[in-house]
């Protein structure tokens, strides 16, 4: 559900029960308009959502992650329509921006790698949004990691082998929580997608090769769903050495995890939604021969 509004920067203590986004809605006419935290996709422009693809065609202003947001997702705007990379933008002069183009009556769309909300630092602007009265909505996209399953054609929860799917990044410039180090989340031995680490793949390695044994499957994603994708099945022990060999310094995702040792033919364990001596809402169980 999308939500046109200027939240609080702190949150409710009660319950709040919100039946419809226009609700939320001020009776300001220009509360109908707001700016849209729209999320790209991981790549390839067809994978927007229809909502987003709307919302660019719409625009009189794209401020684009230009660092990760492929040009490609501007084909979907109208050619008046004025594109702006944030690559070299500060959040003031970003947030700026997008406030005058607003106040100017303009569409605005704010382009997000991805889903916004993950590793977006979507949460700053909204913040600044809300201290200057204009109102914000968020269109959710899809993110690299479900790009990743697809192209190495892998679930990452299968019965009795994985119900779990952690996504999570390792601290650099940026800290982390230290009971989220990935050598804490990595000792659940569950699925995990790690984002924004590759230049960190020896440490990585070495905290993989410990959780899931140097002959752990795992995989790189380089770039999913691009024209230049790229896919490396490796073990966790070898990891580095790939990704090193493959010359990949950015923009790829490490999955690992026991999902990824399952072939088509091995398939032991399999849904008890689709068994046929499993009742449930919507079906009865046959009979055991």
């Amino acid at each position: 559900m999308d939500h046109h509004r200027q939240p609080p920067l702190t949150r409710p203590k009660k319950a709040t029960i919100v039946t419809h986004a226009s609700a939320l809605i001020n009776s300001d006419p220009t509360a109908l308009n707001p700016i849209i935290f729209c999320g790209a996709g991981p790549g390839d422009p067809d994978l927007i959502t229809v909502k987003g693809q709307q919302a660019l065609a719409a625009a009189d202003l794209v401020v684009y992650a230009g660092s990760l947001v492929p040009e490609a997702l501007l084909k979907w705007t109208r050619p008046e329509c004025r594109h702006l990379s944030s690559a070299g933008l500060h959040l003031d002069e970003m947030v700026s921006t997008m406030a005058d183009a607003w106040q100017a009556g303009r569409k605005v769309v704010r382009l997000h790698t991805g889903d916004p909300c993950l590793y977006g630092a979507i949460f700053e602007q909204m913040a600044q949004l809300s201290q200057r009265d204009i109102p914000y909505t968020v269109i959710p996209g899809v993110t690299a990691a479900f790009a990743a399953a697809a192209a190495l054609g892998v679930e990452y929860t299968l019965p009795e082998i994985s119900q779990t799917l952690i996504l999570t990044r390792m601290a650099g410039r940026t800290p982390v929580p230290e009971s989220e180090s990935l050598a804490s989340l990595a000792a659940h031995r569950t699925t995990m997608a790690i984002y924004l680490s590759i230049s960190m793949v020896d440490e990585m390695t070495r905290i993989l090769s410990k959780a899931y044994g140097t002959d752990g499957a795992c995989a790189v994603v380089y770039r999913a769903s691009q024209p230049d994708q790229k896919i490396i099945w490796t073990t966790a022990g070898q990891l580095a050495e790939t990704v090193k060999k493959e010359k990949i310094t950015r923009t790829a995702l490490v999955v690992v995890g026991r999902v990824l040792d399952v072939s088509l033919e091995a398939l032991v364990h399999r849904s008890r939604l689709y068994d046929r001596h499993f009742a449930h809402g919507y079906r009865e169980a046959e009979n055991h021969q």
